[in-house]
């Protein structure tokens, strides 16, 4: 019995080679088979529980060689759709083609931030009509143009507020006269000289690229732009398709054909019909059978659309629908010119969730107040000035605060203003610009102005010319504010224009870019309305979806 002791003690140890007694039972092994038996022989129980023990060790290693596998493929299978997604994604990117935002030699200044530290956004969105390709000429366009630069036919300036509560919408007609500023193509290094007379803003777009229209829209308006977005006709079909559709309203019948073969091919009946694909081209297009066939019933129509396009996205919900945001991130991105500002699909996704913040009621769209010359258009003088002032300074163009309540109008101040007589005034002409000089005479004319109206003490500043986006009326203490309001009332300036200030040491009036003649401040651009520097003919709510294009005689069938 010694000995087989001593043998079992023996065979114990080689039988638990791999884990010790107390874990082999907690696998399930028997103790029984590290026992020595009387009569049997110990080799070859040994042998029979190391056996036993190889099968039992079997599945457990089968079962960790299937959790590594099954680990290691879950593994790729993340990495492998990671990869797939950063790939995806710098396609996306790959799509994009990007250019220099402005080309112009003098940009106007970014606008300082508002009280809690927001800036507004501006946007100029362009049409290009190329026919450099054979999508775009299938399209619309005569062999002729294949080879010719592009010109922007659509331009729209989209004004997001600093606090992100509304929207405004400005087109400027294609055949718009303007002197064009001086330009340098990034890429060829040739450089166009600024014009002398005035030519159609929309050949802008061919002195270097967008980057050009963007000095223009700068020069003209005094508006900061921050981007460019560009897209030409095959962009606007591939977009549209994969919107899905926007609905589009028409008075009557409409063909917009005419004898000689000019139009953009639509074909609607009358009501409302949901146009995409080359038939929302042909919208966006259509200038015969619209109203009076100009380019500002075409704009009209393009602001229709627009609102309806935003108002389609919003309640399909396309933007929280995988399948449809995964087809209109790849249409987007390949039909979109944008600046260097936007040339990753992170900015460009980031400034969408922004511009959506405004409800469709609180987006406004119009067209920049115009006056015929000859067959085409020149700014019309106080009103455009007026709407650009008001774009400058953030003011809403429906005349509404934050909350979309009507701004109310302004205060006077409680300090009692002196007799007209006894109240001391400085006059300086701050008409001047980054891009052309001062109108002579300004000081002088408007101090004259004032003496006429009783404020004999008003004296013109000789001193240089300054710059002032907007006329301004300054005081250096709360005991001038009266005097200074009195001032602003007599000329018909607003109130909100009348600022305290230590740069000056009395009441001093600075007129400003935005009144370069006359001696009465124009109306239209009194804040307590901003619709006195619309068109109401021209102007449309975001919301609104009963309107429909009126469709020309001679255009329905």
């Amino acid at each position: 019995m010694g000995r087989g002791t001593v043998r079992g003690e023996r065979t114990r140890r080689p039988a638990g080679r791999g884990e010790p007694p107390d874990q082999a039972s907690d696998l399930g092994w028997d103790d029984s088979l590290y026992e020595d038996a009387a009569g049997g022989d110990a080799d070859s129980r040994g042998r029979t529980a190391r056996g036993r023990q190889r099968a039992a060790v079997r599945p457990r290693r089968r079962r960790r060689r299937i959790l590594r596998w099954t680990a290691s493929t879950l593994a790729f299978l993340i990495i492998g759709t990671a990869g797939a997604g950063y790939l995806w994604y710098r396609h996306l990117n790959g799509n994009l083609d990007t250019g220099k935002l402005n080309l112009g030699e003098h940009k106007v200044p970014e606008p300082t931030p508002n009280a809690a530290g927001q800036t507004p956004l501006n946007i100029l969105l362009i049409g290009s009509d190329s026919r450099n390709t054979k999508e775009n000429l299938k399209l619309g366009g005569h062999k002729q143009s294949v080879g010719s630069a592009p010109l922007a036919d659509v331009q729209m300036l989209l004004h997001l507020s600093a606090d992100r509560s509304n929207m405004s919408v400005v087109s400027v007609p294609r055949d718009t006269l303007t002197r064009l500023p001086k330009c340098t193509d990034p890429e060829s290094g040739r450089v166009y000289p600024a014009t002398v007379s005035r030519q159609m803003v929309n050949s802008s777009l061919a002195r270097g690229g967008p980057g050009c229209t963007v000095a223009t829209w700068e020069q003209l308006t005094g508006i900061h732009i921050d981007h460019y977005m560009m897209v030409d006709f095959s962009g606007v079909v591939s977009m549209a398709d994969a919107i899905g559709g926007v609905p589009v309203c028409v008075s009557a019948n409409v063909n917009s054909r005419n004898s000689s073969g000019e139009g953009s091919g639509l074909k609607l009946k009358k009501g409302t019909t949901s146009v995409k694909g080359e038939q929302a081209l042909q919208w966006l297009r259509t200038r015969h059978g619209f109203e009076d066939g100009s380019d500002i019933a075409r704009a009209k129509a393009q602001h229709m659309y627009m609102s309806s396009m935003v108002r389609e996205l919003r309640e399909n919900a396309t933007f929280s629908h995988p399948g449809k945001l995964r087809t209109l991130a790849e249409k987007a991105t390949d039909a979109l010119s944008v600046d260097d500002g936007l040339d990753t699909v992170k900015k460009l996704y980031d400034l969408s969730n922004e511009l959506k913040r405004p409800a469709p009621k609180r987006i406004t769209m119009t067209t920049m107040p115009f006056v015929y010359e000859g067959a085409r258009v020149v700014p019309k003088e106080h009103e455009a000035d007026a709407l650009w002032r008001l774009v400058r300074d953030d003011v809403a163009l429906d005349g509404k605060d934050k909350d979309g309540k009507k701004e109310p109008k302004d205060e006077t101040s409680d300090d009692p203003a002196a007799a007209d007589d006894k109240i001391a005034v400085q006059v300086r002409n701050g008409t001047r610009t980054a891009t052309t000089p001062a109108a002579p005479g300004r000081a002088a004319q408007v101090a004259q102005a004032l003496t006429a109206k009783g404020f004999t003490q008003a004296v013109a500043d000789q001193a240089q010319s300054l710059v002032e986006d907007r006329t301004v009326i300054r005081f250096p203490s709360a005991d001038l504010e009266g005097d200074a309001q009195a001032v602003a009332k007599s000329l018909g300036i607003p109130v909100s224009s009348v600022e305290e200030s230590t740069d000056v040491s009395g009441v001093t009036l600075i007129v400003g870019a935005d009144w370069k003649t006359g001696t009465k401040y124009p109306e239209a651009t009194d804040d307590e309305d901003a619709s006195k520097a619309l068109d109401k003919e021209q102007t449309q709510n975001g919301a609104d979806d009963s309107t429909c294009m009126k469709v020309e005689p001679g255009y329905t069938w």
